[in-house]
């Protein structure tokens, strides 16, 4: 994602005035919420978001994905375990 400097946005300020923030998001796509002067959050619209355009099962299928790829090692190791048995 490119982040454009007009689109940045202080988590206190957006707290202040929300509406600004919707604005901002309606004329530019998407806004980034800085929290310490750090990226922290993305509003955009749930059209732009792709992750609402998939099937719950293909969401099971990337979160499944995601934990087996943190934790293979842990899996790996099981799976060894139970073929020495």
């Amino acid at each position: 994602m490119v982040i454009d400097t007009k689109n940045l946005i202080s988590l206190t300020e957006a707290n202040q005035n929300f509406s600004k923030v919707a604005k901002q998001v309606e004329k530019n796509g998407s806004v980034v919420i800085l929290k310490n002067n750090k990226p922290k959050f993305v509003v955009m619209e749930c059209e732009d978001a792709d992750f609402f355009a998939l099937t719950d099962d293909e969401k099971i299928d990337i979160v499944a994905k995601r934990v087996f790829e943190r934790f293979r090692p842990t899996f790996e190791e099981l799976a060894n375990k139970k073929e020495g048995e």
